[in-house]
Formats: C-alpha cells, structure tokens, sequence
C-alpha cells in the first residue's frame, strides 16, 4: 500500500470539487499508462524513447506500457502513434494481496478509495482537459475489448451494475434536467467555468480483470470501488456523458488504479469509411515501424481494404510512396473515400493536402507492376474467416507469394503480412524458400484472433531461375487433406 494514502485521503475531497487547482504552474511528474496493441508493446516502447526522451515499462499484463512524463511535456503524449488509450496513474500494486473472502476483498476496495494519492492524477486530468478545447463529452467512453484470457472484460459500475448502486444511479437520474440541456456539447472544463457549487463533477468506474483466482467478478469490484469514489468525493455517476473515468485494472495480483486520459481510442484517427476487417490505426502504425520505411521508398499493399495501412504511412513516413490496391471496387471506393477524408481534414487545417499514395483496382495474382520495383510490401492477409475461406488461402498464399516475390527488390525487399492462418502461411513459405526468408514474427490479438505479423526479407535469388517461380495447383488429389487440415484448424 502507497504510504502517501493517508495524506491524499485528507486533501482528497477539496481536490476533487470543481475548483481543483491546476494551474499553480508547478511541474509534477506523474506516470502514463498507455493501452497499446498486444505484440507491439516494445514497438510502443521505442517509440516513446524515439518522441518523448524516457524508458518505458512493458507490462506483465500484454498490451500496456508504462512511463514517466513532466506535467509540461503531457502534450507530447497524445502524439504517440502506436497508443490505443492513456491513462494517468494513480496509484499500482505490484503484488496485491487479495483476501480469501469475496466480501473481506470487497470491502477492502472500498477502504482502498479514500486512501489513494488522487491529488497529483486529478490536476493532470484537468491539465489535459485543457489541451483539448472545444471537445465533447465522450460517448461511451473508451472501454477496450475483453481479452480472450478474461472471464469478464471491461464494466463500467452502472452500465451492468444499475440495481446494485443504487446511490450513484439515483444522484445521475436526479439531477439529470438541469444537466442535459448541455447535451453533447459540454467541456470538460464546464465545471471550472460554473460558479462553485453550481455542478458536480461526474464520473464512472471501469473495471478490466484477467486471472482466475480473484473470488469476485468485475462487476462486484467495479460497484463497490465505484461506489466508494462517489462517496468519498461527493462526485456524480453518470455512464455516458462522464467528465472523469476512473480505471481499476486487475491482472492477477497486478492493479492499477488510474484515470483515463483520452475520450476516445486513438486508434480510430483516420478511417472514415470502414470495411468488414478494418485494421486498427495504431496496429498498422507498429506493422509499418517493423519494417522501418526508408526515404523514397516504393511501398505496396496489394490487399488494402479500406487502405489503412497505406493511408497511416503517408501520413506518418511520407517521406516513401505508397501504392494501395484491391480487387474489390468496394474496397477500393473505401480506400479512396478514406483519403479524400484525410486530405480535407488537412486542407481544413491550411496543412498541405497531398498524400504520397496512389489507388488501383487489380489483380492480387497478376499485379500491373514491373518486376523487382517495390520495396517493402506490407498488408492484411485474408483469414479465412471474415474474408476469404481457409480452403482458397491454400492456393491463394503460395500465388500471392510468388507475384509479392516478382515485384519486390531481391536482396533488400521485405514484406510484412499479417494473418491468423498460420499453417497454411507457414506451408505457403516453406514452398517459397528460395525466394523469401522468415526473419521475424509477432503475435498480436487481432478482434480476439491469434494472429502472426510475419517480416520476411527477399532473397538475392532472381525471379524467374528459382523452382518457386512456377505454382501447380494441388488439384483435387489433395482436396480431402485440406479439409482435414481446415477441420484441424477450426
């Protein structure tokens, strides 16, 4: 337990009301928990020495980082690019010792509340809020997805928990005519602005578990350390248009207590127009980062969707070129609508417009591009699953192998591909041998799926003298192993 608890319990209630004093101009340091794609957690981590100058803490718990950062410099931690969702901690146990108890445990969560160091976390909420003039309240905050390994995933205290705090759900419906004539429309700096008294601040409680040895589930922690918070600090629950989200994350005996820093997850920056298997901005950011884009660079996706991977490497290394295509016209319509989007968002802002990108609508196995002209290759694979089948991947793979192995640079060309079929890209390699080498592989959680990033690099062989060059197809001889083999995998 923190010994600065007893402290911030006497100054916690005054820090709290809606003349919490921020603007004493004193540096505080504080440390940033970021939300980052599973697998490209030391991704994250070079990229905040590379931008903001300090080491970060990868977490036992995948897909979080930590980091220290000077109350001066928290603008700087917006422009992290690999980053889902911030949060400024309160207070971390590295080894909590939960009681045997589900209700000694309980009412220990709800003692914890009023011991906890809130001062220093509730003035970088306020500075934050600060830096983002004119923005709306959040709309269902910024909940994450629950992690396969969960029993339960992300609750918020009344979202799930309605009949079991009844003080928190009756003070949000109460008072809720004077309120709602804000609308969506409310700062969070509404409540500095208005006369003492005259507004609470509002909140919620988010909780995120995983391990199977807690003897209580997320809801019941979420409600009593919620209803603790709004006891303790005279604060107002409400769901939807909350000026505070207070984290409780719970990894086994790891917890965090925090306060989120972002409205709404950072990966949804530039897609406009979504596909079925949209990729998360920041999961194409850490794919790109991978292969390490050179000036003048010629990059492809040849299965570009709704060109999010193009689109967050014009953007963030414009210094390459990049060429999106697909053989879908949907996909291709969205690739170009997603441009078209961020391109008036920048003319909007008086930025230049222009994107180093271009869109063609081809064939995957036949591509309209010279021989040995692209550099890196970089795209989402077809799973099997949303697009595609398992059954097609068998002949695709190994087809799209070999027209990626033609048009890139033998010797200094590199592909970075992501998909969940494993064994059969796995084959698919091991038949394309001469021409590519597996170098490395991460594994991420894509929508829940156990996927692979796979970075291959083109070998100095040329195309057209290798054994690889040519592709039979299996024909049908091999139809019933494949059915095994798609069986096996499902």
């Amino acid at each position: 337990m923190s010994s600065q608890g007893d402290g911030a319990a006497e100054e916690g209630p005054e820090t709290a009301s809606t003349e919490i004093d921020a603007t004493s101009g004193d540096i505080i340091t504080v440390t940033i928990g970021a939300t980052v794609p599973t697998g490209f957690e030391h991704t994250a981590a070079e990229e905040i020495k590379e931008k903001i100058g300090v080491d970060a803490r990868i977490s036992k718990d995948r897909g979080r980082v930590f980091f220290p950062i000077t109350t001066d410099k928290l603008f700087q931690v917006h422009l992290l690019k690999s980053v889902d969702n911030l949060f400024v901690v309160v207070e971390e146990y590295h080894h909590y010792q939960f009681k045997e108890s589900k209700d000694e445990t309980l009412m220990e969560l709800q003692q914890l509340a009023s011991k906890l160091p809130w001062t220093n976390a509730l003035e970088v909420w306020k500075l934050n809020g600060t830096l983002k003039k004119k923005k709306g309240h959040r709309r269902g905050g910024n909940v994450a997805k629950s992690k396969p390994n969960c029993e339960t995933g992300d609750v918020t205290v009344a979202d799930t928990e309605q009949q079991e705090l009844p003080q928190a759900v009756s003070a949000a419906e109460g008072q809720t005519g004077a309120e709602d004539t804000h609308g969506g429309e409310t700062c969070t700096q509404d409540s500095d602005e208005a006369a003492p008294g005259a507004k609470l601040i509002k909140f919620r409680v988010t909780c995120n578990r995983a391990g199977d040895k807690h003897s209580f589930s997320s809801n019941e922690a979420a409600r009593d350390f919620g209803g603790a918070v709004q006891e303790f600090f005279q604060w107002k629950a409400d769901m939807t248009k909350f000026d505070i989200e207070v984290l409780l994350n719970i990894h086994n005996e790891e917890v965090v207590i925090g306060i989120a820093l972002t409205e709404e997850s950072l990966h949804r920056r530039n897609i406009s127009h979504f596909g079925p298997t949209t990729l998360r901005s920041t999961l194409c950011y850490g794919m790109l980062r991978l292969c390490k884009p050179q000036a003048s660079d010629i990059i492809l996706d040849p299965m570009c969707g709704t060109g999010a991977i193009p689109l967050e490497g014009a953007i963030e290394f414009n210094s390459s070129y990049y060429v999106a295509g697909d053989n879908n016209d949907m996909a291709v319509n969205r690739t170009v609508n997603n441009i078209c989007h961020i391109q008036k968002r920048r003319a909007d802002k008086g930025s230049v417009s222009g994107l180093p990108i271009d869109t063609v609508q081809w064939d995957l196995c036949n591509l309209p591009i010279r021989t040995s002209s692209v550099d890196i290759i970089i795209t989402d694979m077809p799973f099997g699953k949303r697009m595609g089948s398992r059954k097609k991947n068998w002949d695709l793979y190994p087809s799209c192998l070999r027209e990626m192995a033609r048009v890139c640079r033998p010797g200094s060309g590199k592909a970075v591909l992501l998909t969940q079929d494993k064994k059969c890209f796995s084959k698919a390699i091991s038949r394309m041998g001469g021409l590519w080498r597996k170098q490395h592989t991460v594994w991420v959680n894509v929508g829940g799926l156990h996927a692979g990033v796979y970075l291959l690099k083109r070998t100095g062989d040329v195309f057209g003298q290798t054994p690889e060059d040519v592709y039979e197809s299996r024909g049908t001889v091999n139809t019933q192993e494949n059915e095994k083999d798609d069986k096996e995998l499902s």
